[in-house]
């Protein structure tokens, strides 16, 4: 049995980290939808990911398990994405038809956060070649740990429908399904914390 071990990823380990998220999230709907075409896909999202979680590494939020098979990008309470840069290159970079709907998608993405202090999950990918084996489970019971020591909610979405039962299964509710025009439905979902 391999024994799974959690870090966290410090500025200089930002690249690593962020090449585990692109290539987890090579086959996310919303992701593909702002990048339909790889070539431009591999050259922006890595920048995406740093601004819309790259505080997590400032923090000492963004974790990684096993040698960088996993990582979980947390922004803690009152931490939030570069959103006026992240506007900036999405404005240079998605292609102009679809702009309209990339923004609103974002926008009301943003308008589900809950009102009061959370943990916010932008992003948690593991590398296609160790999907399986737990690693994503195991980055998110360690955040949750904290999120119930700390008695503070957690806020997350996904564009993939598939991820719904494995977020429920850790105490995340759905509050709604965002559907903009021809983006993906994205699912924003918040949980409580728990007693330990």
């Amino acid at each position: 049995m391999t024994t799974t071990s959690i870090k966290s990823a410090n500025k200089s380990d930002q690249e690593q980290a962020i090449a585990v998220i692109t290539l987890a999230f090579a086959t996310d709907p919303l992701s593909r939808f702002i990048y339909p075409d790889p070539h431009r896909y591999l050259s922006y999202f890595p920048e995406v990911v740093g601004l819309f979680a790259g505080n997590a590494f400032k923090q000492g939020t963004a974790y990684y398990v096993n040698a960088f098979s996993g990582v979980a990008l947390w922004l803690p309470p009152n931490v939030h994405p570069r959103e006026e840069e992240m506007e900036a290159l999405l404005k240079q970079t998605v292609p102009e038809q679809i702009q309209e709907n990339v923004f609103a998608v974002l926008k009301q993405m943003g308008d589900y956060h809950p009102a009061e202090p959370h943990w916010y999950l932008p992003m948690i990918g593991v590398d296609p070649s160790h999907q399986g084996k737990g690693h994503g489970s195991a980055l998110m019971q360690h955040a949750l740990t904290r999120c119930d020591q700390e008695n503070k909610l957690a806020y997350l979405e996904t564009a993939t429908p598939r991820n719904i039962p494995l977020y429920k299964r850790y105490g995340f509710e759905l509050l709604a399904t965002i559907q903009i025009g021809s983006a993906p439905p994205v699912y924003p979902m918040v949980r409580q914390p728990r007693e330990l």
